[in-house]
């Protein structure tokens, strides 16, 4: 099992400007739908910014804590912001 906290300092140690959304899906705490807003996606497509995203969150998915991710990745401006 993962806390939001931990995804979150993974994510933010990537993407220091990263505004993360999590959803525990099963209520296991291992399988998860995560929103990451960073202008670090800014002209990239969709395969890059989920690598980045992977790459981000490459050890709790190797050691288990994190068996499986829904991703949505945005730059600001398409969030809306």
């Amino acid at each position: 099992m993962i806390s939001n906290e931990a995804i979150v300092s993974y994510l933010q140690a990537t993407m220091p400007d990263a505004v993360v959304s999590i959803i525990d899906r099963t209520g296991t705490r291992d399988h998860f739908s995560i929103r990451v807003v960073s202008a670090a996606f800014k002209d990239k497509n969709l395969l890059d910014r989920n690598r980045l995203i992977y790459h981000a969150l490459r050890e709790p998915m190797a050691d288990g804590r994190i068996h499986a991710v829904e991703l949505k990745a945005q730059t600001p401006q398409e969030a809306g912001g």
